[in-house]
């Protein structure tokens, strides 16, 4: 029977959109992962290796190529998807920790909703009753909001990718279940996030956007849930949309003069890279101008809201440890260098 879409997106069944996501995910890499439809979990091949630590993350699908996109050499060890917008069940989680599990130990890197941390916990607890040891850091870098319709405090957003890079070069590199955990919690304290947005996204099962944004308008301060901001404003220049981001991150984050930082601009789905690097154009020009030194960047749609239209502006603030483990090989679908 054909199944009608109230949406222009490219469906089958709207219920079968992300494990048939993940099928072309593993199809398409088969040299990096592989899908586990039972589990429903993605896997980084050769997994698990003897006496390395685990990075594990995951969350509700709809972010892509966050976090399946990121399973592979120097990052993630599994990704646990859920549904659209849908935190994944704790035996998603158990599953990946005892798949990936080396005898040296799992971090779970969670991003702060509710959902997400109270699942990710349980799995954790589940683990250790198996002997498995894990430590779980929660991510929490959105300085929007302090609490929102899915978070107790602070979302967590693009520091997430840095997180889940930097780790996984500290743990491809051999080091412990404590510094890697640490290296996680450095991450996500020395960066902040904030994002913006010019149109809503539609969630395939409602087939509706989740808000409506008139034209000319612009939403400041949004969510990866396709969350309105904190406030809505008439749609200025690229200049004046990057001022209010970067003074909203760095307000808060506080770098020192002089503050060696990476600079990430990311798409939230439905915006062109001319326009991302048009952003980052003005990023690095404004971050220069208060004093700082942008030393690295990523620039590219890696944690999204479907097709929703809007960026987001991450900084962190690096060290020479950071740098060094940045720069580590990393092979995975969506971000590779050094290999």
């Amino acid at each position: 029977m054909a199944v009608e879409t109230k949406a222009r997106k490219f469906l089958n069944n709207p219920a079968d959109l992300v494990a048939e996501s993940l099928a072309g995910l593993a199809a398409a890499h088969p040299d990096l992962l592989r899908y586990d439809a039972a589990a429903k979990i993605v896997v980084s091949k050769g997994a698990p290796k003897q006496g390395k630590v685990a990075l594990i993350s995951g969350g509700g699908s709809g972010h892509e190529p966050l976090h399946g996109g990121f399973v592979g050499i120097g990052m993630l060890d599994a990704a646990c998807p859920g549904e659209v917008f849908t935190s994944p069940v704790p035996d998603q989680m158990l599953a990946a920790t005892k798949a990936v599990d080396g005898g040296a130990g799992v971090v779970h890197i969670v991003k702060n909703y509710t959902g997400d941390v109270l699942n990710f916990k349980m799995a954790a607890e589940d683990a250790a009753d198996d002997g498995i040891k894990v430590t779980s850091i929660v991510i929490d870098d959105d300085v929007a909001v302090q609490d929102s319709l899915y978070t107790a405090g602070r979302r967590g957003v693009g520091a997430t990718v840095l997180a889940e890079k930097i780790a996984g070069a500290a743990a491809a590199g051999g080091a412990d279940l404590a510094t890697v955990s640490d290296t996680v919690k450095r991450v996500n304290e020395r960066a902040r996030s904030f994002g913006v947005a010019l149109s809503s996204c539609i969630p395939p099962a409602s087939g509706k956007p989740i808000f409506d944004l008139p034209e000319g308008q612009v939403e400041l301060g949004i969510g990866i849930h396709g969350e309105p901001g904190r406030r809505r404003e008439s749609l200025g220049s690229a200049s004046d949309v990057v001022d209010v981001m970067v003074e909203a991150v760095l307000s808060d984050l506080k770098p020192a003069k002089g503050a060696r930082l990476l600079a990430f601009v990311n798409g939230m789905g439905g915006t062109p890279l001319i326009e991302l690097y048009l952003l980052y154009h003005e990023v690095d020009r404004k971050l220069r101008a208060a004093g700082l030194e942008p030393v690295r960047n990523l620039i590219g749609s890696y944690i999204t809201s479907l097709e929703m239209a809007g960026a987001s502006l991450t900084v962190l603030e690096l060290d020479d440890e950071l740098i060094r483990l940045w720069d580590a090989p990393v092979h995975t679908p969506a971000l590779r260098w050094g290999i």
